[in-house]
């Protein structure tokens, strides 16, 4: 059977406005979601927080599919609940959440978590992380690095999350899961993100002490 597959916002920029896909007999929302995903690797991810339709209606993923349909997979909506998995956050980050969203495939899992540190370079006592972003040049990076991830390691899936605005001590700035079948590749995936993220984002943190206040890169 043909179907058309369409997807909106943050699912098009990881795949295309709109693909047609050959499905075999039977078929469900479910695989047509499988096979868009196996032409755009970036998509598998996303698949606990996006919402599929068939034919301009809401359905679940073990909806049938037939000849002709057009399937949607739509993000969160302005105002939903889902943490994103590539991107800022105002919140607190979820480090677990990411975990299972990744981890879903993938026997290997590798999480690095980067936290608000009592102490400075150099020495002095830090009271509070403040950290200040291009949103939407970062939020590119973000996906750029991710989908040079998902091409480099082929099969692999991570999700990054970095903080922006006050973090208080001890609390996590930065969370990278990367997942791959195999340990090797998980553990090399998890370093070249916090490295690019170290070269290419557009972020800085503000350190507060008693005395006074610094701006810094972060990584620097």
């Amino acid at each position: 059977m043909r179907i058309r597959v369409r997807c909106f916002a943050t699912l098009r920029e990881l795949s295309a406005g709109l693909t047609e896909l050959e499905l075999a007999e039977p078929a469900t929302v479910a695989g047509a979601w499988a096979a868009l995903a196996d032409r755009y690797p970036a998509l598998e991810p996303h698949r606990s927080f996006a919402q599929p339709a068939r034919n301009g209606v809401a359905v679940g993923w073990e909806e049938p599919v037939s000849d002709g349909d057009e399937v949607a997979f739509l993000p969160p909506v302005s105002g939903g609940s889902e943490p994103p998995i590539i991107g800022l956050s105002a919140e607190p980050i979820d480090v677990e959440a990411l975990e299972r969203v990744v981890a879903t495939t993938h026997g290997a899992v590798v999480t690095f978590v980067g936290r608000a540190r009592r102490l400075a370079d150099d020495g002095r006592e830090v009271t509070r992380l403040e950290y200040e972003a291009y949103p939407e040049m970062a939020e590119a990076t973000l996906r750029e690095i991710a989908a040079e991830v998902e091409k480099r390691w082929p099969g692999g899936a991570v999700a990054v999350v970095h903080r922006v605005g006050v973090v208080p001590i001890g609390e996590a700035a930065v969370a990278i899961v990367t997942a791959a079948p195999h340990r090797g590749d998980a553990y090399d995936a998890n370093r070249y993100v916090i490295e690019a993220i170290k070269a290419r984002l557009p972020i800085w943190k503000l350190e507060h002490f008693p005395d006074g206040s610094q701006w810094k890169r972060p990584g620097a």
